[in-house]
């Protein structure tokens, strides 16, 4: 009997304890490289841009170490699960599909997509039809992919590429009639706004549905991880309440991308 009671005793001990999950001594915040100008590497080799700087100076406000493990996009996820690392800060948009994997932070930015194509052709996304038989390029596994292939993939010849750059490189080549980019990616890659530039946006900017696009860009956890998410959640009201947010936004970007939480606003 004594021995049943203690064996008992030891799994209500474990269980408890993994429901409580521990802060580690070192938080590893994974990101995938290159996505400018929110991470780039540098010639000197270090991790830079606007997420890097962000993501550094959350863990200062949550009085955390951290580490940053560079990892491809469309292993993100799995890798998190795997324990690899301890969260994602890496451009992530809040979706209900996600949301079923992950614990959310509450978002830190938030930007829409947009269509781009040389300058000289005439395509029109609203007319559906004249699209049939072009080929888009897409992120494997983004949002973007997602909306591509659910609103369009009766039409377009959709092409996933591992990285955003990847799809860059083969619309400047002529191998995509599209592409369909992050807003601040492609500003900063392509500079589509530039008159003498031989690229386009064409449309209007994308940003609903909300169930593919989400609310904004959050740090994703373990679901179990709601201490550690909480941590960040007060950083993250910190950096907009003091304005540091603005700050390390404006050495980036000439566009607004901030999304202040309720507690922030002034």
């Amino acid at each position: 009997m004594k021995r049943l009671l203690s064996a008992t005793c030891m799994a209500t001990l474990l269980i408890s304890g993994g429901a409580m999950a521990k802060t580690p001594d070192n938080v590893k915040l994974a990101i995938d490289v290159p996505y400018e100008p929110f991470v780039y590497r540098a010639p000197n080799g270090q991790l830079e841009g606007f997420e890097i700087d962000l993501g550094n100076e959350l863990c200062k406000r949550a009085k955390l170490d951290c580490s940053w493990v560079e990892q491809p996009w469309d292993g993100i996820i799995p890798g998190l699960m795997a324990r690899k690392y301890d969260a994602i800060l890496s451009s992530m948009a809040i979706t209900p599909e996600r949301e079923r994997q992950v614990l959310f932070s509450i978002p830190y930015y938030n930007t829409p997509s947009i269509w781009i194509t040389a300058r000289d052709r005439d395509i029109s996304i609203e007319d559906h039809d004249s699209l049939k038989g072009l080929s888009v390029g897409v992120q494997r596994g983004s949002i973007r992919d997602v909306y591509v292939t659910e609103m369009y993939g009766d039409v377009l010849d959709i092409r996933r590429y591992g990285s955003s750059q990847d799809v860059e490189n083969d619309l400047e080549n002529g191998r995509l009639d599209l592409a369909f980019e992050d807003y601040p990616l492609a500003i900063e890659s392509i500079d589509f706004r530039d008159d003498d530039s031989p690229f386009k946006q064409i449309g209007p900017e994308i940003s609903t549905p909300k169930r593919i696009f989400g609310s904004g860009a959050a740090m994703a956890f373990r679901t179990r991880d709601k201490a550690l998410a909480e941590t960040f959640n007060q950083a993250i009201r910190d950096v907009y309440a003091d304005g540091t947010f603005d700050k390390l936004m404006q050495q980036y970007f000439d566009y607004d991308l901030s999304t202040p939480p309720d507690s922030a606003k002034p």
